[in-house]
């Protein structure tokens, strides 16, 4: 059966769409919508650009659509029309936000469009340790959460880095481990499945208070390393 993936760059739309690619079915097109809204609360928003270097990477056709306007009713005529050009189901990676997956399953269902979770009521915890168990290469790129302090920016999330923020949720309880409330977010920039990774060369940090935002001025693909030989370089790539 051929799908359609609707992603954003991040580790769980990314992994659930590699799901349906094990699973029996052809994900024809990676799908993203650009949002005006930099705080929207349905679509993720940072380096929405890179998911082109994932499809080319990843061998799938990028298909990417604006959304024009910043109300709910603005997000939601921008998500129904993508979703009518979709080509088949459509493929989601939410795995506990009611506010999105009741908005996107009242659309589908308006339209009549089947659409899949594979991560829909899955522990957080549990998903993040398949996700990096899978070899996602896995970057934090925005903070929103106050125990989430900056020096986490471009760092790989990793077993290390899940049970130190495993550790704050714990104590702190400001936070879904798996960032499902949008406490933070990422960027994946390589996988077993992608031919290439994606180097970051030039990033900034962007944001103030507990809100803070690695922007990615400019990226490529580059060959992957074979294994076992260490890259050099900075933190983010």
């Amino acid at each position: 059966m051929t799908v359609t993936a609707l992603v954003s760059g991040g580790k769980d739309s990314i992994f659930s769409a590699y799901l349906a690619d094990t699973q029996g079915w052809t994900v024809d097109e990676l799908l993203v919508l650009r949002p005006e809204d930099p705080d929207s609360w349905m679509f993720h928003t940072p380096n929405l650009a890179l998911v082109t270097l994932q499809a080319e990477a990843w061998g799938k056709r990028c298909r990417s659509e604006p959304v024009v306007g910043r109300s709910e009713a603005d997000e939601d005529h921008a998500l129904r029309s993508a979703l009518s050009n979709a080509h088949g189901p459509v493929i989601a990676g939410a795995i506990a936000s009611s506010y999105q997956w009741s908005r996107l399953s009242r659309i589908a269902d308006e339209i009549d469009r089947q659409v899949y979770t594979p991560l829909w009521g899955k522990e957080g915890s549990i998903v993040v340790r398949a996700e990096i168990d899978a070899g996602l290469d896995i970057r934090m790129i925005h903070l929103s959460a106050e125990p989430l302090t900056e020096e986490l920016l471009g760092l790989r999330l990793d077993l290390a880095l899940l049970t130190e923020l495993e550790r704050r949720s714990r104590e702190q309880r400001r936070f879904h481990s798996a960032g499902e409330g949008g406490e933070f977010e990422t960027l994946v920039v390589d996988a077993p499945f992608f031919d290439r990774r994606i180097a970051l060369d030039e990033t900034h940090v962007e944001g103030r208070g507990s809100a803070r935002r690695l922007t990615v001025d400019r990226a490529h693909l580059e060959p992957k390393l074979p294994p076992g030989r260490p890259r050099t370089g900075g933190r983010t790539a």
